[in-house]
């Protein structure tokens, strides 16, 4: 997405796995290569770390795959992040946990030749430049895409009647969220018999989710539908429109695809869900950190990195 030895560690915020410093197998590029992903705690990362591994046993090589606690232990993967930059790895793949998080980590691997590849949450490149680091390349889903993929099904499916929509969005700043919000947004005003009459952060909560979302429907009791930045706030909307005794009237459609909405599809609660591929996420972060290394680019910071987007698909029932 040969029978090398290949690692997969889960790491604590404050400790390092052991058997890191093992030799690496020899390869056609001679590739070290580590990955630095959020967490292991969610389906999303797990998905990525199994499609790193199987990228990394078709090509031949060794990838550690490393992760911290949480998707908030900035600290935390602030120092499993340096402590790989100090290893021996040539290449490394860091999915940061907000876009200035790991800029510094990134200046001091560049320092060293090491060739960094950014995975899911965009860095910010305009500060990174300013700091004098750069990356190869940006590989994610493509969220506005994805956003106006999930709103224009919405719209599709509320057909001529049209109706009130709302948007529970993740964390306010976060790029991905962001995107996806204003994908969906993009599709509702794009149809003149929709009207957007909410748009508010959950902070990629369930409980929030179902607060926030309580709170719309009691604003917005003849609501038809909500679009929610991912699976886990979507799955609260779901109990907020369950409690409200509406259940099969107002559509609600998540992100990611996450084994318990791909559940709730099944039992026609969710709607719907625009699924990432986060397994080809992680694959194709392997095989750029692998030309890095045969191609050996000039690791400067007014090198623009190439995007590299990654479709998602739609789950319906």
């Amino acid at each position: 997405m040969n029978l090398k030895r290949l690692t997969a560690v889960m790491i604590g915020s404050a400790t390092l796995a052991l058997g890191m410093g093992a030799a690496m197998p020899a390869s056609a590029d001679n590739a070290e290569i580590a990955i630095v992903l959020k967490t292991l705690s969610n389906p999303y990362w797990v998905s990525m770390k199994n499609g790193i591994l199987a990228e990394a046993k078709k090509r031949g090589v060794t990838v550690d795959v490393l992760a911290g606690n949480s998707e908030d232990d900035i600290q935390g993967q602030q120092r499993l992040t340096e402590d790989v930059v100090n290893k021996n790895y040539k290449a490394i793949g860091l999915a940061p946990i907000s876009p200035v998080s790991l800029i510094q980590s990134i200046v001091n691997a560049n320092k060293k030749g090491i060739y960094v590849v950014n995975i899911d949450e965009k860095i910010d490149t305009t500060q990174l430049k300013a700091a004098g680091g750069s990356v190869v390349a940006f590989i994610a889903t493509d969220n506005l895409a994805l956003g106006k993929k999930a709103g224009g099904y919405i719209v599709s499916k509320l057909g001529a009647s049209g109706g009130k929509v709302a948007i529970i969005e993740g964390k306010a700043g976060n790029a991905s969220g962001d995107a996806r919000r204003d994908g969906a947004t993009q599709a509702f005003k794009g149809a003149s018999n929709v009207t957007l009459v909410a748009s508010q952060p959950a902070d990629w909560d369930r409980a929030k989710a179902l607060d926030v979302t309580t709170n719309i429907l009691q604003r917005n009791p003849d609501l038809k539908a909500i679009y929610a930045a991912n699976d886990t706030m979507a799955l609260g909307a779901v109990q907020a429109v369950k409690n409200a005794d509406k259940l099969g009237k107002i559509l609600v459609v998540g992100t990611d695809g996450a084994p318990e909405a791909i559940d709730s599809i099944k039992h026609h609660e969710l709607t719907a869900t625009a699924a990432q591929d986060s397994a080809s996420i992680g694959a194709k972060s392997v095989d750029i950190l692998l030309d890095a290394l045969k191609n050996k680019p000039a690791i400067k910071p007014d090198n623009a990195p190439a995007f590299i987007a990654i479709d998602s698909n739609l789950v319906t029932q």
